[in-house]
């Protein structure tokens, strides 16, 4: 099913004021004096990473997101309640931009939270003005206000697993075998990117569409999708064991990748030979030994195999343990 993604929103945040503070006496004979205590803080606006990516969806009927004031200063020495804290929830790969301060911060982990906006500091009350001259103080002060921005929610798709290789290698079957058999089943349509997506458990698997020769280049929508893997933190080769030439087909591949941005030759890359059925076990142990030489992290990989598909998920797994905020 395709959701609707929301992957830009702006919103405004509102800290919580400060409670102002409080004027009053001791009602006790033996000692008068001024009691008045000290206002509430205002609560925090928080931002904090999590794995559903439809995150920003929830937020787009609110503009204004506001903690809590902080309480008024009690009469006995009773500090104001401090405001609670609001926290705004945000997909993993979410650009926080404050438009007012022009800070820009990217939250990259699940569970990774900072605060977007301070509380003001409560108001003194009566007890902190006295003094040798002046026992019985008037005064007191006024809670401050609580910070307020205009922040831009920009979604900049981190996918955890690209799934690269030329057209017909296998990479669309793959993620639909894998992400259907999931509760959680996302192919977002993007409102700005064109890889499809999946979700496995907490990850997000990306089909980058077929890369082809001269794609750093330009050729095609190449570039676009260069970019994207950019971001990616893991790839999935998958070469077809139909291929003529999977050996070529793998070095094709690699030199696009290298030519856009050598950095991508250092992510980590598992080699799938896909559709391996489809071929004799001998001639398949053949292209296993060959694509050993250039990675010798090779699986045969056929949907239509439960224990090819069961290593797969076994990989995802380390995958998804390297993701959580420490």
């Amino acid at each position: 099913m395709t959701h609707m993604l929301i992957d830009d929103i702006t919103i405004r945040v509102v800290a919580g004021d400060g409670g102002d503070g409080t004027v009053s006496f001791n009602k006790n004979m033996m000692s008068l004096g001024p009691t008045g205590a000290t206002g509430g803080t205002g609560g925090q606006v928080f931002v904090e990473g999590v794995a559903d990516l439809g995150a920003l969806l929830r937020l787009r009927h609110s503009k204004v997101f506001k903690a809590e004031n902080g309480g008024v200063g009690g009469r006995q020495f009773n500090d104001g309640k401090t405001g609670d804290d609001l926290t705004i929830q945000v997909p993993v790969g979410t650009v926080v931009h404050n438009l007012d301060t022009k800070v820009d911060k990217e939250i990259t982990k699940i569970g990774e939270r900072f605060m977007v906006a301070q509380g003001g500091r409560g108001g003194k009350g009566n007890y902190h003005f006295r003094s040798s001259t002046n026992t019985s103080p008037k005064e007191f002060q006024k809670g401050e206000a609580g910070e307020k921005y205009t922040i831009r929610l920009e979604l900049k798709l981190i996918a955890d697993v690209g799934l690269i290789g030329l057209p017909n290698a296998g990479k669309s079957s793959l993620l639909n075998e894998l992400t259907r058999a999931k509760s959680k089943v996302a192919n977002y349509a993007f409102t700005t990117l064109e890889p499809h997506l999946g979700v496995y458990y907490d990850l997000i698997l990306a089909d980058v569409p077929g890369i082809i020769e001269g794609a750093s280049g330009g050729k095609g929508l190449g570039v676009k999708f260069l970019r994207h893997v950019e971001r990616t933190n893991t790839l999935f080769h998958l070469l077809s064991a139909e291929s003529t030439d999977p050996v070529a087909d793998y070095d094709i591949i690699r030199k696009e990748l290298g030519a856009y941005n050598p950095t991508l030759l250092k992510k980590k890359e598992y080699l799938f030979i896909s559709k391996s059925d489809m071929i004799e076990p001998a001639e398949l142990k053949k292209i296993i030994t060959k694509l050993k030489k250039r990675n010798p992290d090779v699986t045969p990989l056929s949907i239509h195999d439960t224990e090819s598909l069961e290593r797969v998920k076994k990989i995802l797994n380390t995958v998804a343990k390297q993701k959580t905020a420490d």
